[in-house]
């Protein structure tokens, strides 16, 4: 599932804007840097456990290309915002995704605060 989920974070950053210079230690985020992060993170887990008809993941709202397109902006985001690069960003969505993933219920309890944010963001 790592390899899958790596693969997927990377595929969905090739859409990003040039990246900007990486520093060497990741910037301290803003809540809502940390939220959009925490939220493309669970959208990119659910939307994947969607596809592979995952009856716990098919309670929810089907994230498949708005998901898609959350996680794209707010990738794009990190970079216009903070000094990290396409390979930053990923290691911090792909950090983000393993924490949800193993943490038990935490993706379950990321999900409802990031529909509402989903819904807020007009996609």
């Amino acid at each position: 599932m790592t390899a899958l989920l790596s693969a997927t974070l990377l595929l969905a950053l090739q859409t990003a804007p040039a990246p900007a210079p990486m520093q060497a230690q990741a910037p301290a985020l803003s809540l809502e840097q940390q939220s959009g992060l925490r939220c493309a993170a669970a959208f990119a887990l659910v939307a994947q456990a969607q596809s592979a008809g995952n009856a716990e993941a098919l309670k929810y709202p089907a994230l498949g290309q708005r998901g898609r397109e959350f996680f794209v902006r707010t990738a794009a985001r990190l970079i216009d915002e903070t000094a990290l690069d396409r390979d930053g960003v990923a290691r911090l969505l792909a950090q983000e995704a393993n924490r949800l993933a193993q943490e038990e219920g935490a993706l379950d309890r990321a999900m409802p605060p990031c529909l509402m944010l989903l819904e807020a963001s007009g996609l």
